[in-house]
């Protein structure tokens, strides 16, 4: 598992984090993928022009933000497809009725990215087994052939848009390696924040008092790990990480029950977040992170944490 390239999340770059993960390795950067954006609103803007350039339709086109991407670190489908297009990739809708009707058997395929509430993540086959590479993960998580089908079939379910990946993917050391072995996974790997989230649900939780090990968390990072919190014990929060963590269920091998899991007694408290809400608390929560990482570098004489993510 160590030879699979996983780009974990940071900020709101899925996309990128799938189009890496999807190739192994880091291909793209937000400056390149901002780029082909640019180009696509460029070209969007000539054809409107077309039209004249005093008519209302281009004065509003003008107005408009940019469909393509967003300060936060988001990109369209049409972004991706151009990026994959540089590597001689397409894309296929795999919930479209005409590849339905092909009847195709998904392990015959060689990827898939899936996309829900803007957030992207890429499903692959390395060698001649099925990894979930989310960024969202801790880890790479395996997919028995078994619950492949399953799986997608989840995700369609809960309104996820699926992609069929067609071409000849870069050549990576993970394929080359699970070409010739198999690995097993004892334990699934969790989502970013669970651990945390777990630590916030405990009956105790309330009653834990700050240390100064355990900064005190402000209003937009105690909300977000509440939200991932409720996310675990299958509430109906309608927000991208508790549809992506019942799809992620569905993978588990050998699991009948998939999806579902017990109510934390004794909570009445209800969160509804719209995916922006969400999205913009998730930033801030890596951010905060981040930054407390950095500060920690500065004032205890520590090695240097890495780069901040980019926006």
């Amino acid at each position: 598992m160590e030879s699979i390239f996983h780009e974990k999340q940071e900020g709101s770059l899925c996309a990128q984090h799938c189009l890496n993960n999807l190739l192994q390795g880091e291909y793209f950067s937000p400056v390149e993928l901002s780029s082909i954006a640019q180009q696509l609103d460029e070209e969007e803007r000539m054809r409107m022009a077309e039209g004249g350039v005093q008519t209302e339709e281009y004065r509003t086109f003008l107005q408009q933000p940019s469909g393509n991407m967003d300060d936060s670190g988001f990109f369209s489908i049409q972004v991706i497809s151009n990026a994959l297009g540089v590597w001689g990739l397409e894309i296929v809708l795999f919930n479209s009725r005409e590849y339905q009707q092909l009847q195709m058997d998904p392990m015959h395929e060689k990827a898939f990215i899936c996309n829900y509430k803007e957030h992207w993540f890429t499903v692959r086959k390395l060698g001649q087994q099925w990894f979930n590479l989310n960024s969202l993960l801790t880890g790479p998580e395996l997919i028995s052939d078994t619950y492949l089908a399953l799986f997608l079939a989840q995700l369609q379910q809960e309104g996820y848009s699926i992609f069929v990946i067609r071409g000849n993917l870069p050549e990576c050391e993970a394929d080359q390696i699970l070409r010739i072995m198999r690995v097993e996974q004892q334990q699934r790997p969790k989502l970013i924040g669970e651990e945390e989230a777990q630590r916030m649900s405990a009956p105790h939780a309330s009653e834990t008092t700050h240390t100064a090990e355990e900064p005190v968390l402000d209003e937009d990072e105690e909300e977000l790990r509440k939200a991932l919190a409720l996310s675990r014990q299958d509430l109906q929060v309608e927000d991208e990480e508790a549809d992506l963590r019942r799809a992620i269920q569905m993978s588990m091998q050998g699991s009948s029950d998939a999806g579902s899991s017990a109510p934390a007694g004794g909570s009445s408290e209800k969160q509804t977040l719209s995916a922006e809400e969400l999205r913009r608390r998730r930033q801030a929560y890596f951010d905060r992170q981040q930054n407390a990482q950095d500060s920690s570098s500065s004032t205890g004489g520590g090695t240097d944490s890495g780069p901040k993510p980019t926006q």
